[in-house]
């Protein structure tokens, strides 16, 4: 296993925590505001920063799994080359999308951390901390599309996602 999938395979795994943060924190909010009448001012901004956050950390890995969501109906009726011909085209416009998307992501990341945005809500948090997110997972997401390109041609099959319709 490279570095790269290695990263992306800790990369998920804080992205599953965070997963679990936001379902905890958001049934503490239903809890506190309808069985206690005590809405919370930090649930609702945390648990999206959670998700946002913990969505984009598991892309890259969720690439290594096969596990995007994927159309095959037709690539599946192709011969094994042209199945194989198929993925290489996939992850190049993984790899080029993803890349464009974190270059210009860090961009927004980074007018916002030197401009000191931020949220506006009660906890007024510093806007940058969501939008690293961006650039962090689609930065990761590029890196993996290049190591399962590299790694396309050893592998048995082409597919780049699962084999059920």
């Amino acid at each position: 296993m490279s570095f790269i999938s290695r990263l992306s395979h800790l990369a998920c795994m804080i992205g599953a925590v965070l997963m679990a943060a936001t379902g905890a924190m958001l049934t503490y909010e239903v809890i506190a505001r309808y069985f206690f009448i005590k809405p919370t001012i930090w649930a609702a901004e945390l648990s999206q920063l959670c998700l946002v956050w913990g969505c984009l950390l598991a892309m890259a890995h969720l690439l290594t799994l096969r596990r995007h969501i994927t159309v095959n109906a037709v690539t599946t009726l192709l011969p094994d080359a042209g199945q194989r011909l198929c993925a290489y085209i996939a992850l190049i416009v993984v790899i080029v999308f993803s890349g464009i998307v974190a270059f210009w992501g860090f961009d927004i990341f980074y007018t916002s951390f030197e401009r000191g945005r931020t949220t506006g809500s009660i906890l007024n948090m510093p806007i940058w901390i969501s939008e690293a997110s961006v650039p962090v997972g689609f930065g990761l997401l590029t890196l993996q599309g290049v190591v399962e390109l590299l790694r396309l041609k050893d592998v048995g099959s082409a597919s780049l996602g699962a084999t059920h319709e």
